[in-house]
């Protein structure tokens, strides 16, 4: 709503309608930073403000991209504590957006990540990966295995190879394709 719809009408003229133009537009300006300056109390909508959640979460300063820097503070606030799978499995589905699981080896010592819920490799893998070897406990080694489409698997797709054609997508884009 206007400002000037909320005077009475005997102050609807050329004069005050200038003014109140010019308050409008400031108030606009107003509310708009005040929106933006609340997108930085959330993750999700944050932006300028990762800075200080880096801070705050003793993250190095460094010149990712917004979704990776987001990922990293997520999986540092979700890290805190006791490193169990779980944390693990955790951590793993904050930076791949989608369904890990954890598979115990323990006479090798060893656990495996799989990702079952998205395609491909995690777009911030290589912070994923210094995520987990800082908490994950030392004597533990482990691996990833990663889900792909592979030929057997585009039958159960339900499209033709000339379906598949038209998308006109490489090997590599295809065998993460989200259908």
């Amino acid at each position: 709503m206007k400002l000037i719809d909320k005077l009475p009408k005997i102050f609807h003229n050329a004069v005050v309608s200038k003014m109140q133009e010019a308050f409008q537009i400031e108030a606009d300006n107003l509310e708009e930073e005040r929106n933006a300056t609340l997108d930085q109390f959330f993750l999700d909508s944050c932006t300028w403000g990762l800075d200080y959640w880096e801070k705050m979460l003793g993250i190095k300063k460094n010149n990712f991209d917004l979704i990776t820097r987001r990922e990293n503070i997520k999986a540092k606030m979700r890290s805190r504590g006791t490193s169990t799978l779980s944390l693990i499995k955790n951590i793993c589905e904050s930076y791949s957006n989608g369904e890990v699981e954890i598979i115990e080896n323990n006479s090798n010592y060893s656990f495996t990540i799989k990702f079952i819920g998205t395609l491909g490799i995690p777009k911030a893998f290589e912070e994923l990966d210094k995520t987990i070897n800082e908490i994950k406990p030392c004597h533990l080694a482990h691996n990833y295995d990663f889900t792909y489409i592979t030929w057997d698997k585009l039958d159960n797709y339900n499209k033709t190879w000339d379906e598949w054609d038209t998308l006109n997508l490489t090997w590599d884009e295809l065998e993460v394709y989200n259908v």
